[in-house]
Parts: structure tokens; C-alpha cells; sequence
């Protein structure tokens, strides 16, 4: 062991001196290993550590433990033991003592047992306040810091351009300006104020994930340069300069013939050196064996492991695999020691950053008490009701409490394991457990994944329905909600994917005798084959499964009035039913309070106020379809529409309806004229004019036409939630910094450009209530990303 005098060890000194001094005393072996990972389960017999497992991986040490917990079925006290042990047996068995790091993965809650489960991304973004946001991630935070994981997989900073990727519910939406703000807040939440308190965040995944061809996941990403930077860059770029974001990783796709994995251009050139970037990058799960079996870049194991580790690739996950050839590809010249050097003094230095080599333990004893406490689970319920869109309301809700008769159809009414998405746990853990079911599996229920390399330290006689957590479903969140005098009829109809449609006449008949049918549809997520949404299950339809929409379209023809829930992290295509319904309520996938929160809304505990972060297409040949787009995009030269279908989207990016209704009016621009650099202050008044309090989400939209090369007819630049009481109003101040205008002009300088802009606020991209104009002066202008802030929000 090292002793006393040893610098590394010295808390007072600098982390750069110390990782420097570490790093000199390293053999080749014991780099190799801190640039490598170890698959957590393959260091268990069963729940318990096991030293002769853990001999030939941890010997040299290790840089990281990969997902102990989303792997295993450990709860958090045995979960926080099994950390100890793996710590204790590196710093008292390897000869440097270098604690390792254990990462997880957390979109939408920690995936390991016990952990609160909330909305997923898709269904945070639509809240459009990151403060709840931040808050989530602080929960997540603590219960990380708990069991001894001190990184997390997460957020997804992919901007989302096409439905049909079923990571798209991974993300918060479409918008660069909207994924930044929750982005930032979700990193300001998880590694707190400090990260020797906190838990290092991974943005992910860099650069373009998602966008790919057809909507396939891994498939090429065809965007330009300049569309890539202005449009794809920005919430990275925030998560970086505003957040101070730990860590890195990278797509698994190719831009322009080149895997991000391997991609010098982008990991070392543009995220290091334009963005300046200085924390490790961390790979996707596999992305090395991917470079050479699926990408076919590279002839053999060791080419791989050099051409990404001088890409800039810092750290091979799950397994320490093929970075094992860095040895005999330094020996051979193929890469330079040095280059090795460098990422192993990145990872020394988040250790160091985070306190592990001070604090190397957790007490195991009191860590369930940070696990699903109350206030987290009022907290997931909050966010859970304040994520619904209410699409369409002809006047059916809220509902009232004391209702006589209501009627509860469809696949997902009943369900637990639906309410979860592919980011929760323990449904992403299925390719290790085996996929979980409500009730019993059908007869063509895919399996887990084939191979070892996810292989858990799972029992075989385990109920898994057992892994669910405390879950309240729509049937029992609507039980909760209405008098005991009110008569509840729950009929199934049919399932989320089977085609069966002889259950539909039951739910009918029940149907018509009710006050009011209520349809809870939607999709099933996960990465198991057979699956309607999530990672992998990309959708070239995107209409509900099975069927679904026949069972809408039949209950909606019996004259009962009919409320949809849509329980999907999925975009789905409703035109074949948006007519029959007299409401929709966008739930998304909506965590372990999902019924609580759902019928929230419903009952009109909660006003809703989501809003959409996507648009919602009439038809899957509309896609790509963004509000976003170039003054040439999103109609046909020279008639507008298709020949069969409008042009325009069913539902656009920031539409939701309220039980209430707000005014507009009172629009001031500060300045007529405006330089780069300066503060444009932009105004109104809002009045909630209905008889219900409620939460209006107020939108500030920017354009700037007539500049050298082609802009976005609307551009988000500021938004914020703000509740309004019954006949009063608040006048909303946005704090605009005139480089939000700034664009890549031909030569490809981003610069501000001098002209006029448009200015619009409104309830949505469509719905603008109100417009102005200002003009900017001066000479064209280069500026630097770096330096521009967000836009601020101020209330009186």
C-alpha cells in the first residue's frame, strides 16, 4: 500500500497536482484498467461479492463498475453492503488503491430497486418548468449518493427530429432551446452544488442521435454542419458552459461516413476544443465492438480500441474489453502512449473531483431511508400532473367527484408495468430479467437478450412482477378520486398489441351505460423485441398498436361522452380517431404516481397546463415535422398541402389546453433598435379570464428574416410557467440577449447580423397572441456561443 507521503493522497493539494502524481507511478496495466469497467453482477455469487470473481477483473484496479444496481435485484441497504465490499477490496488488495466508480443509469429515476420512478423525459419536458426538473434530479441525487453510485447515464441532450425513433420518449423533445433548459436543470439537480456531493451527470448522446435516417435507431445522421451546430449543438453546449457537465458520451451513429465513437472531429475538435470541454468521454455501451462488427471500420480489436481512444474516447463500457489491445497497440506504434495518458488523467480527476479517494464509503445501514420517501413520491405526483396535455376537451372535463357511473376501458387502465417506460426500473433491466408482465405472459412473449454480456446476478424462481414499484394505476387513481357512491365498471376491450378485436363489443355494451367512458390507451415500452415504443423499437406507422383505435373509435360511437388517455412516450398519429372522443389527455409514461396524477386531472385537482415539446404529425409521410423549420420547409411548392393530406401538423409544438382561458395584451419591446450584445427587454400582460385558477405557459418566439443564408420561420428563445388566479393578471418580463439571433453566415462565422426581427409571445408556436418588431444595428457581428446567456423571466 502507499504510504503516507504518497501526494495523491494528500487532500489539500490540487486535483490536477494529484491525478499527475498518481499517473506517474501507474504501469501500462493499471492504465488500461482505470480506461476500463467491470460488468457489476460478474463480481456477485448470487446478492453477495464475491473476492474470487472479483481476483482476475480488479487485480490492476478499475475505472469504473457498471450498473450494480439496474443489473441486479439488490435492494438499497445489501446494494450500499455490495459497494463497500468492491471498494474495500480494490483500496486494501491493488497496489495503488485507486477507488473505482460506479455509474447507473437515472432518466426518469434511479434504475435500481426501491428508487422513486417519474415521469419520463418526454413527460418532464412538457411540464416546461425546469425547476421540477432539478428538483427530481436532486431525489435522484441523494438516493445515488445512498448506495455509493457517484454517476449517472443521464441526460439525454438529444434534440428529437423524427417520432418514429423510439428513444424519442428518452428526451425532452424537439426544441435546442427547451432540451437546454431542462438539460441544465436536470445537471444542476444531479451533481449539485459541488460534485463532492453530488453524483457526475453524462450528456448524451454527442452529436445527432437524434435525428437518424428512416427514424432508426443507430442509423446515419444526414444533417450539415451548420445545421448540426445551430440546431443539434446548443443543449450540450449549455449543459457544458452554464452546468458544468462531468461527462460526455457518444452516439453510436455515423455522421458523413465517420462513427461518433471514433470521430476526432467531434470529440476532440469540436467538443473539446471549441467547446472546451475538459471532462472524460465516455463510451455507449459496446461502442468499440460496434466500430468493427457493425460500423466495419476496422479490421481488428486493436485498431478499434486506438482509433477511439485517439478520437478522444476516454473510457470502454460495460467492459473493459476491447481496450485490453492498448498494450500491444502502443508496442506496434499504432497510438503513442501519451495519448493513453491523457484519458487516464481525466478519469483520475473526476475521482478526484468527486471525493472518492476521502470517501471511498457510503453507510449502508440508513440507505433505504433515502429511497421512495413521501416527499418524493408527492414530488413524482406533482410532475406527473403538471406533465398531462390536454389535446382536446369539448367541454367533458374536469370531471365531477361525485359522478354516478363511470366506465374504465382499455389495455393500459389496469396496468403497472405500462406506466413505466424503457428508462425505468426494473423495465430496463428486462434484457436481463426477462420481460414483466400485469398479468400472465401471451404465448409469443419475447425473452431476454441472448449472450452473456448483460448477463444479471438474477434468481430464476423470482416473481418479477415483485421488482415493480409501489405503482398506482389510472382504475385505482380514479377509485381514489371519486364518492363511493359512484359505480366503476372496468373492461379491458382488447391489449396493447394483439390485433384481437373480440373483446372490443364487452367494452362497448359497458360503455353505454356510463355517465362517461374513459379509454386509457397507449403503447408498451422497453428494449425487448415486440415492444410499441422505447430503445430499438422504432415505429414507421406510428399509430396506437394492436386494436387500439378500433376500441376508440366504437366506444366513442355509443353517444357516452369519452375521455382518451394516451399512456405512451411515443408520438402517436390519432387522426383515424382524433374526431370520436370529446377529450384527450396526453399522460406519456407517467411513473409510479402516474394514477394519482392522471386523475389529478381529470377530477380538475389539477389544471393542466402541459404543452407539447414536439409536434404531433396528421401522418407518418409528413415526417420529418418541426416547427422550426426553413422558410422553405414544412409545405409543397406551389399548391401548400399534399395532394391527400394539409401540410400543417394535427397538434404544433407547444399546444395544450386549460379549464381556464387567458388574455393577452400589452406587448412592450424596450428598444426599437438594438446592437449585438445588448439586452432587449419584451413584455406583456396575462389575465386568466375564466371562472378556474390555472397555469399558463407563455412562449416567446423570435425571427429574423432576410439575412444571407436561410433561418427558422420561429425560433424558441424564452418561455416560463406562471400560475394566474381567477381574474387576475401578471405582467411577464423576458430578458432577450440580441445574440440569440446569431447565426453561421457562408463563411461559416457565427455572427449577428443587422436587420429587422420579429418578436412573438403566445400559448404556442401557432398560437401567438401578440407581435412586434425591433431592428438590429450596427455592423455584422461574430460573437462567441460561449457568452450567451438564457433568456431570464421576471413576474410582476
Amino acid at each position: 500500500m502507499p504510504g503516507a507521503k504518497d501526494d495523491y493522497r494528500n487532500a489539500s493539494l490540487a486535483v490536477e497536482d494529484r491525478a499527475r502524481d498518481l499517473l506517474a507511478r501507474m504501469s501500462m496495466e493499471e492504465k488500461v484498467a482505470q480506461v476500463g469497467s467491470v460488468w457489476g453482477p460478474d463480481l456477485l455469487e448470487g446478492e453477495r461479492f464475491s473476492a474470487e470473481k472479483a481476483e482476475p477483473t480488479l487485480a490492476q484496479g478499475i475505472g469504473h463498475v457498471s450498473r450494480l444496481g439496474t443489473a441486479t435485484t439488490l435492494r438499497p441497504g445489501n446494494l450500499a453492503s455490495v459497494t463497500n465490499e468492491i471498494q474495500r477490496y480494490i483500496l486494501e488488495k491493488t497496489r495503488l488503491g485507486i477507488p473505482a466508480l460506479l455509474h447507473e443509469e437515472s432518466c426518469a429515476g434511479l434504475t435500481t430497486r426501491d428508487a422513486t420512478q417519474f415521469p419520463q423525459a418526454i413527460g418532464l419536458a412538457s411540464t416546461w418548468e425546469p425547476d421540477l426538473v432539478e428538483s427530481m434530479a436532486g431525489v435522484i441525487r441523494e438516493e445515488m449518493l445512498a448506495v455509493g453510485a457517484r454517476q449517472t447515464l443521464a441526460p439525454v441532450l438529444d434534440v428529437a427530429r423524427d417520432p418514429r425513433w423510439g428513444r424519442s420518449e428518452e428526451t425532452f423533445g424537439e426544441d435546442p432551446y427547451l432540451v437546454g433548459r431542462m438539460g441544465v436543470a436536470y445537471v444542476k439537480g444531479i451533481q449539485g452544488p459541488s460534485l463532492s456531493d453530488g453524483v457526475a451527470a453524462t450528456g448524451k448522446h454527442f452529436l445527432g442521435y437524434g435525428a437518424p435516417e428512416g427514424g432508426m435507431n443507430w442509423a446515419p445522421c444526414q444533417l450539415p454542419r451548420r445545421e448540426l451546430l445551430e440546431r443539434i449543438l446548443p443543449p450540450f453546449e449549455a449543459a457544458i458552459h452554464e452546468a458544468g457537465i462531468a461527462t460526455i458520451m457518444n452516439g453510436y451513429h455515423e455522421i458523413d461516413g465517420v462513427p461518433c465513437g471514433a470521430s476526432k472531429e467531434l470529440l476532440d475538435d469540436l467538443l473539446r476544443g471549441e467547446l472546451g470541454f475538459d471532462g472524460p468521454v465516455v463510451s455507449d455501451y459496446l461502442t468499440l465492438v460496434f466500430l468493427m462488427i457493425y460500423h466495419r471500420i476496422t479490421e481488428d480489436r486493436g485498431e478499434a480500441a486506438a482509433r477511439a481512444l485517439e478520437a478522444g474516447l476516454d473510457l470502454e463500457l460495460p467492459r473493459l474489453d476491447f481496450f485490453q489491445d492498448l498494450p500491444a497497440a502502443i508496442e506496434a506504434g499504432r497510438i503513442e502512449e501519451a495519448v493513453l495518458d491523457r484519458s487516464v488523467g481525466r478519469m483520475l480527476r473526476l475521482k478526484f473531483e468527486l471525493g472518492l479517494f476521502e470517501s471511498p464509503y457510503v453507510d449502508h445501514g440508513p440507505a433505504a431511508e433515502a429511497f421512495s420517501r413521501q416527499d418524493s413520491l408527492d414530488l413524482a405526483r406533482k410532475i406527473g400532473g403538471k406533465s398531462c396535455v390536454l389535446l382536446k376537451n369539448d367541454g367533458v372535463l374536469p370531471l365531477s367527484r361525485e359522478i354516478s357511473r363511470i366506465t374504465v376501458i382499455g389495455p393500459n387502465a389496469a396496468s403497472v408495468r405500462h406506466l413505466q417506460g424503457g428508462y425505468h426500473y426494473p423495465t430496463h433491466s428486462e434484457p436481463q430479467f426477462g420481460p414483466i408482465y400485469d398479468g400472465e405472459p401471451p404465448p409469443d412473449a419475447p425473452s431476454a437478450f441472448s449472450g452473456d454480456f448483460l448477463a444479471g446476478a438474477v434468481d430464476p424462481n423470482l416473481d418479477l412482477k415483485a421488482l415493480l414499484p409501489p405503482t398506482v394505476t389510472i382504475l385505482e387513481g380514479i377509485r381514489e378520486a371519486v364518492t363511493p357512491e359512484t359505480k366503476i365498471v372496468h373492461v379491458q376491450g382488447c391489449d396493447i398489441q394483439d390485433p384481437d378485436t373480440s373483446g372490443l363489443d364487452e367494452a362497448v355494451e359497458a360503455a353505454r351505460g356510463a355517465e362517461v367512458a374513459v379509454v386509457v390507451v397507449g403503447c408498451r415500452s422497453g428494449l425487448l423485441k415486440g415492444y410499441s415504443s422505447g430503445e430499438a423499437n422504432d415505429s414507421a406507422g406510428l399509430r396506437l398498436p394492436g386494436a387500439q383505435s378500433d376500441l376508440v373509435r366504437k366506444v366513442s360511437a355509443t353517444g357516452t361522452p369519452t375521455v382518451v388517455i394516451l399512456i405512451s412516450g411515443r408520438i402517436l398519429v390519432l387522426s383515424e380517431m382524433v374526431e370520436g372522443p370529446d377529450a384527450i389527455l396526453q399522460a406519456w409514461v407517467p411513473g409510479q404516481e402516474g394514477g394519482h396524477a392522471v386523475a389529478d386531472v381529470l377530477f380538475g385537482e389539477v389544471n393542466p397546463a402541459g404543452r407539447l415539446p414536439v409536434t404531433m404529425p396528421r401522418a407518418p409521410g409528413q415526417l420529418p415535422l418541426y416547427y422550426n423549420h426553413k422558410p422553405s420547409g414544412a409545405f409543397s411548392q406551389f399548391h401548400g398541402d399534399y395532394a391527400d393530406l394539409p401540410a400543417s401538423p394535427l397538434y404544433c409544438f407547444g399546444h395544450g389546453l386549460s379549464y381556464t382561458s387567458f388574455e393577452y395584451r400589452d406587448l412592450e419591446i424596450s428598444s426599437p433598435e438594438v446592437a449585438a450584445g445588448d439586452l432587449l427587454e419584451i413584455s406583456c400582460v396575462v389575465k386568466n379570464v375564466g371562472e378556474r385558477s390555472g397555469d399558463e405557459v407563455i412562449q416567446l418566439y423570435v425571427r429574423q428574416p432576410n439575412t444571407r443564408v436561410t433561418r427558422p420561420v420561429q425560433e424558441l428563445k424564452g418561455f416560463t410557467r406562471v400560475e394566474v388566479m381567477p381574474g387576475r393578471e401578471r405582467r411577464v418580463r423576458f430578458m432577450l440577449d440580441i445574440r440569440h439571433f446569431a447565426f453561421y453566415d457562408t463563411d461559416m462565422r457565427f455572427v449577428v447580423e443587422p436587420g429587422s426581427v420579429e418578436i412573438m409571445v403566445g400559448a404556442s408556436c401557432q398560437d401567438i397572441r401578440l407581435r412586434g418588431e425591433a431592428r438590429i444595428v450596427g455592423e455584422r457581428t461574430e460573437v462567441s456561443r460561449a457568452d450567451i446567456p438564457p433568456t431570464s423571466v421576471r413576474l410582476d
